[in-house]
């Protein structure tokens, strides 16, 4: 039971990644598209349910998305909590590059891939969606989550892309920079964000390891 003194401290948001997917040695967008894990990711699921065992956790919310869930799940089992899932958790839908790696749209069409390496937000992918919109509503459903659980400790299992744009967005830090800044966060790595009542975030640690040899 969380007290006053917790409450007044914020929420402790422990962000992690799905586990690794059959996309992700070639580096493919998988973005609304429903991608199986593989066995590396069904370990690094494990260890995050034995990370999630070893640890104060109160509750845990998901991504609607089949690799998020099925990540979250040895933390469920494991702490006997209910998943609950969070549709503004997500992934960004890539559009044209959605099962297809940059190099290959820089084969196709070299001045969009140049734009986007510039500038992922102001130049999106074709057909995609606004990272800025995917920004704003993946940062309103931490803040929501935060709300939900005044004083605890939250694990919240989504997106690579996602969560680099919500950390930009409650950081403070411009949309366009989140590949710069966050090249990239690791499979079921967890990072810790402190979420006040007012709306403010901290970052408290980014991309550490559950278990070093599964991450």
């Amino acid at each position: 039971m969380s007290t006053s003194t917790d409450a007044s401290r914020g929420t402790t948001l422990l962000l992690a990644r799905h586990g690794q997917t059959i996309w992700h040695a070639e580096n493919r967008y998988a973005g609304i598209s429903d991608v199986a894990l593989t066995d590396t990711g069904r370990a690094q699921a494990e260890a995050l349910g034995r990370w999630a065992a070893a640890h104060p956790v109160d509750a845990i919310w998901t991504s609607p998305v089949s690799r998020a869930v099925i990540t979250a799940d040895p933390a469920c089992r494991a702490l006997r909590l209910t998943p609950r899932r969070e549709p503004g958790l997500r992934e960004c839908d890539f559009g044209v590059l959605e099962g297809r790696t940059l190099a290959e749209f820089a084969a196709e069409d070299p001045a969009a891939a140049a734009a986007f390496r510039t500038d992922p937000v102001a130049h999106p992918f074709p057909d995609a969606e606004d990272p800025a919109a995917a920004a704003e509503r993946g940062a309103a459903a931490l803040r929501r989550i935060a709300a939900a659980h005044p004083g605890e400790r939250v694990l919240v299992v989504a997106h690579n892309t996602l969560f680099r744009l919500v950390l930009c967005t409650l950081l403070s830090i411009p949309a366009g920079e989140y590949r710069r800044v966050f090249p990239r966060l690791r499979n079921a790595a967890i990072s810790e964000l402190r979420m006040k009542s007012d709306g403010s975030a901290a970052l408290l640690s980014l991309n550490v390891p559950c278990e070093p040899d599964v991450s």
